[in-house]
């Protein structure tokens, strides 16, 4: 499970027991170093129909990591090999009221990222895409205050560095 994941030098996962609403998400970049992107479902409550990187509430008594680890599990059916760097940290505030502390991980995964296993009922296509396709990930759905591309240009960028 988690305990066999790469933890690049300088990540960091905090404390998730403080009683606040924590949310993880992961830029999973592929070989090529293009960043994976699944559209939610029309029907989700929460920024329906519009691209999303992997990511989830953490659960009670869960870490982070752990919940990292669970969420590519549901959301793609890959395996979490390795947190190559911390991107994004965040607060905000959907229309349900309640405030959401999120922190975001650039990521290696490990299953056949041709062919990911999407979450039934959560999301309906997914690509892949590039410094040269992020546009793609607007569209006329976007909500105000939206930041998904904001948070997949910084795994974009991260992934480059990290390559040279």
């Amino acid at each position: 499970m988690a305990a066999d994941v790469e933890i690049a030098p300088g990540v960091e996962f905090p404390a998730t027991d403080d009683g606040r609403q924590w949310v993880v998400g992961a830029v999973v970049i592929d070989a090529h170093g293009r960043a994976f992107a699944q559209r939610r479902s029309p029907h989700r409550r929460i920024f329906p129909h519009c691209w999303d990187v992997v990511s989830g509430h953490v659960e009670p008594g869960e870490t982070m990591l752990e919940a990292l680890h669970r969420e590519i599990a549901e959301e793609t059916g890959w395996r979490l090999a390795a947190v190559l760097a911390d991107l994004y940290r965040l607060v905000w505030t959907p229309d349900d009221g309640i405030e959401r502390h999120e922190v975001d991980y650039l990521v290696r995964v490990d299953g056949d990222l041709a062919a990911p296993r999407l979450e039934a009922g959560k999301h309906t296509e997914f690509m892949w895409v590039d410094e040269d396709r992020i546009g793609l990930l607007h569209d006329h759905r976007d909500p105000e205050g939206y930041f998904i591309v904001d948070i997949v240009a910084r795994g974009l960028r991260r992934a480059r560095e990290l390559r040279r």
